[in-house]
């Protein structure tokens, strides 16, 4: 295994990622980008949360966050695009009960969070939306995540919404309009862009930008 504390980087090409029957309707898109350049982290650093804990690849295609006190993560360090686009990764809890593959990311000039597993472990969906947290907002759901299973999951941020899936189930459908987006003050370091847990081991593999023609 190689141990990663900082790292910069590129893009590769890699082929599209697949839609889901749900909301099918989904505008073209200009193809994926693998932002995992595996067995190295070219484009990404350690999110300095302060208390990380290590951040390690697994042979070639897997991404270990060690459970940090309380976080641990990973912040892109290349131009992202602020609208319009599509993340998808696979994703797993490998030891602790929180969110164990959070995604922070950009909306236009604001930034949100996509909580996966959080608040005593099953918690998902956006933070914050008008000051209120996923755990309270219209975007909470409950899901029950099994210890060493993958989960599919997909991100989809546009001008007039936030949609997200977990294994091609819709968990997200979030009209923007006027709403003020935020993101929590333990997660600004991962900022623009990045994937972070708290107090819990998380696996991460296989994670693909497209951008979304509108």
């Amino acid at each position: 295994m190689k141990r990663f504390v900082c790292q910069s980087a590129l893009f590769m090409l890699s082929g599209l990622v697949a839609v889901s029957a749900a909301w099918s309707q989904a505008a073209p898109d200009t193809g994926a980008v693998d932002l995992f350049q595996l067995p190295s982290l070219e484009g990404w650093e350690v999110t300095d949360f302060g208390g990380q804990g290590e951040v390690e690849v697994a042979g070639d295609s897997v991404v270990i966050l060690h459970a940090g006190n309380p976080m641990t993560g990973i912040t892109w360090t290349k131009d992202f695009p602020l609208i319009n686009y599509e993340v998808s990764l696979e994703a797993k809890r490998a030891g602790g009960g929180d969110f164990f593959s959070t995604i922070t990311f950009p909306v236009r000039d604001s930034h949100a969070s996509l909580v996966v597993g959080g608040w005593g472990g099953g918690i998902v969906g956006i933070s914050s939306i008008n000051g209120f947290d996923a755990s309270e907002n219209s975007t909470s759901t409950y899901m029950q995540f099994e210890r060493d299973r993958w989960y599919s999951i997909r991100l989809r941020v546009t001008e007039d919404s936030i949609r997200a899936w977990i294994d091609d189930e819709p968990v997200v459908d979030f009209e923007i309009g006027q709403n003020e987006l935020d993101i929590r003050v333990e997660v600004s370091a991962n900022r623009p862009f990045g994937i972070s847990t708290y107090a819990t081991t998380g696996h991460l593999r296989n994670l693909k930008l497209r951008r979304i023609r509108r």
